[in-house]
């Protein structure tokens, strides 16, 4: 639970990272222990259907992963909690969670953050999969978001520019560029 009421973080580690969808006043590297990023989820919305579905990043448990943490507006902290449930919480897939990341700038403070672990349970828990089955089920799903594929290569070129190597996500990225 939050327990500093005067400013919202919060921590971003997939399409938040370069696309928030909400102001904020500050950003800046973080690092969340605890969790790390995994094509762990079926989109059957965003960036799937439930008769094609694709695949979309989660934060499932154990390990660490590198993000940003966005510090949300001065008095934009309502709305933005309510477009991230709108966002990030439409099949209920995600445990919205409250934790502690470690600002990667000068301060190197701990801040509490706003963010969305998966949830195990789920039937949309994926879990970790084969790379020839990600590439698969991410080549030629699409959604309301629109191409698996174009998720993905966002995703990556993003973390690479955050200075982010993710070895799995490359590594489909890879294949997926080549067709």
């Amino acid at each position: 639970m939050r327990t500093d009421k005067s400013e919202l973080w919060v921590f971003g580690y997939g399409s938040l990272m370069w696309r928030p969808g909400f102001p904020y006043a500050a950003t800046t590297p973080a690092l969340l222990k605890g969790a790390h990023r995994a094509l762990c989820v079926y989109s059957i919305f965003h960036r799937g259907t439930q008769e094609r579905p694709g695949l979309v990043l989660g934060l499932d448990r154990g390990g660490a992963c590198r993000g940003v943490a966005y510090l949300v507006e001065p008095g934009a902290e309502e709305d933005t909690v309510a477009y991230l449930r709108e966002r990030e919480q439409i099949a209920q897939v995600y445990v919205e969670a409250y934790r502690k990341v470690r600002l990667l700038d000068d301060s190197s403070r701990a801040v509490t953050a706003l963010t969305y672990l998966i949830d195990p349970k789920h039937e949309q828990y994926a879990g970790r999969l084969p790379l020839e089955e990600q590439l698969r089920l991410v080549h030629g799903s699409k959604g309301q978001s629109g191409e698996n594929v174009e998720y993905v290569l966002n995703t990556v070129r993003h973390l690479e520019e955050a200075g982010v190597h993710d070895a799995t996500l490359a590594a489909l990225a890879a294949r997926l560029a080549r067709g």
